[in-house]
């Protein structure tokens, strides 16, 4: 870091909100809701709550969509796959839950425009009577949208579907099915939710985990105890009522408020590995046969090939990292697609996660288990928990949740303002707003893009850092257009506390490429022991585990070879 004058740093930091100030704040407060998880649901009640006049206080065990809800497929969809149950199956919760989707799609889409946009999927069809399945199957999707839908579906002749994905195996195509869905930033966008929900007033922190509940005289929940997982620092929250928004966890806390309670998930782990992406590529593929019945997604997504997704039964003790196994399943299934196959060696990452599905005690496997969610309500204790559901869906999930808490409070039901409200970095953003940054800041233009993309019309503050200390403006690595002005930005005003929250979910650099997060490792912590207040040593251990994890999951899955040590 180059140098800069004490009374500067002090100045820069008069206005800095990490989480030691937001840990102090909650200290001794009291709320009238205290949401539990701060994931895509936790974040979105929170924020449902704080906008119908209610003090609410938001708490994270780990970072804001540390977990589920940043590894998911970056999908803002209906599910073309619950459809094609919907109507095999004859099952009227798959269609239900397609068309609730549908219609909130657009809604995640218009609210955070800079983090999410509609993109076309490609459906290659090898025979006429695929063509026509998958046409009709599309005509549906359509007409459930109705008003709500992006773009009409339609055919590409084999030529113009070779025009958009190049890569495709041409012998005997007839052409592809086109259909609408949407893409967004999974961990961005929880972000901005949080982001939204503070400049509304409401508190929250990470890194702070549930540990206990204390019970008024009638058994009901009155004050949550969390433990700060970096200092090892307790404090209790008292609140009139408490929301389980912790997905794949939420038995855990429900059995913590009640002993007595019933398991209700079963988990599912999702598997997805990132490949080179060909630059003439456009849209995305569905691959719309596998071997054993699912549907798997070719993406572009920040410069790669994003492959998944797999959905096996799991445990919450089973390890989550991409196995030797699962990479090479989807590669199977994505090869028998493409003129050139791609091998275990050109994975340049990859992520895994858990989905909690709510069970229907019928012993159907977790691909068959409908994403519909429920609002439980724990008499005993008040506790009411929000289950199952999808990142789509997370808006009315969280609105069904509010509904629920109003009732417990004894208020009226309604005031919902999540459907028109825009989300933090949305303000006065623009298709050209890049080229606005690109043109005021004099940066190049896929930094002026990738800041659009990450921080919306907040991008200028970033740069405002970079522009009051050169060094910031420097690249957090070669090869990606991240700079180390996020780094800072991200532990001043986004409670950023670790090299995790930096590199994998604030600027992605950690989806783009293992390698080069393990090389930027050392120069983003660099940049947070300034902010933090680190000392070498642990600088030192931050970077140390940091590598040392992504090198344990190279290793996972044969990638051995391309380790890297930063």
């Amino acid at each position: 870091m180059g140098a800069v004058s004490d009374a500067l740093l002090d100045l820069w930091r008069a206005n800095v909100r990490h989480r030691q100030e937001a840990w102090e704040k909650i200290e001794g407060a009291g709320f009238e809701v205290c949401v539990i998880g701060a994931g895509a649901t936790g974040s979105g009640t929170a924020l449902d709550a704080q906008l119908r006049g209610l003090s609410t206080v938001l708490i994270e065990a780990g970072d804001f969509a540390s977990a589920t809800s940043s590894r998911s497929t970056k999908l803002i969809h209906g599910g073309i796959r619950y459809l094609q149950e919907a109507v095999t199956d004859f099952d009227p919760g798959q269609y239900n839950v397609v068309k609730r989707a549908l219609r909130e799609r657009r809604v995640m889409m218009e609210n955070a425009r800079f983090l999410a946009h509609p993109a076309e999927f490609l459906v290659p069809c090898y025979s006429w009577w695929e063509a026509c399945y998958y046409g009709m199957g599309t005509k549906i999707y359509d007409r459930i949208a109705g008003k709500q839908n992006l773009f009409a579906s339609h055919f590409h002749s084999p030529k113009q579907a070779l025009s958009r994905w190049p890569l495709l195996r041409s012998d005997g195509l007839k052409g592809a099915m086109a259909y609408a869905d949407g893409q967004f930033d999974d961990a961005r966008y929880a972000v901005a939710l949080v982001q939204t929900f503070t400049e509304a007033g409401g508190e929250t922190v990470n890194h702070a985990k549930l540990v206990g509940f204390q019970r008024g005289a009638d058994g009901k929940l009155r004050e949550a105890e969390i433990e700060d997982q970096l200092t090892g620092a307790r404090t209790t929250i008292p609140a009139r009522v408490f929301v389980n928004c912790t997905g794949p966890h939420s038995d855990f806390v429900r059995t913590m408020a009640n002993p007595k309670s019933e398991k209700r998930l079963r988990l599912s782990k999702g598997v997805h590995i990132l490949l080179p992406l060909d630059d003439r590529t456009r849209g995305a593929m569905v691959v719309p046969k596998t071997e054993d019945g699912r549907v798997v997604f070719a993406i572009p997504w920040l410069g790669r090939l994003l492959v998944g997704t797999t959905d096996d039964e799991v445990r919450h003790d089973d390890e989550l990292v991409v196995k030797e196994s699962e990479a090479e399943y989807l590669l199977r299934q994505l090869n028998r697609y493409l003129s050139r196959p791609f091998h275990l060696a050109d994975i340049a990452g990859g992520f895994a996660g858990v989905r909690p599905l709510v069970s229907q005690g019928n012993g159907a496997k977790t691909k068959k288990l409908i994403r519909e969610h429920e609002i439980e309500i724990d008499q005993a204790s008040g506790l009411i928990s929000v289950l199952g559901g999808k990142w789509t869906t997370y808006r009315a999930m969280a609105e069904d949740a509010v509904n629920a808490l109003q009732q417990q409070l004894g208020l009226p039901v309604g005031g919902c303002l999540t459907r028109e409200t825009r989300l933090s970095g949305s303000e006065a953003y623009s298709d050209s707003y890049p080229q606005t940054l690109k043109g005021s800041y004099a940066i190049s233009e896929a930094t002026a893009r990738h800041l659009s993309e990450k921080f919306g019309t907040r991008a200028a503050k970033v740069l405002e850092l970079a522009q009051r200390q050169s060094e910031l403006a420097q690249p957090l690595v070669v090869g990606f257009p991240a700079i180390r002005a996020e780094i800072a930005y991200a532990a001043r005003h986004e409670m950023a506390a670790t090299l995790d929250d930096v590199l994998e979910r604030r600027t992605g650099l950690q989806f783009y490429s293992w390698q080069a997060a393990m090389k930027a490792a050392p120069i983003a912590a660099a940049v947070m022991q300034r902010e933090m207040g680190w000392d070498d040593a642990r600088r030192q251990r931050e970077v140390s585990a940091y590598v040392n994890r992504l090198s344990a999951w190279c290793e996972k899955i044969g990638l051995a070879k391309a380790i890297t040590k930063a």
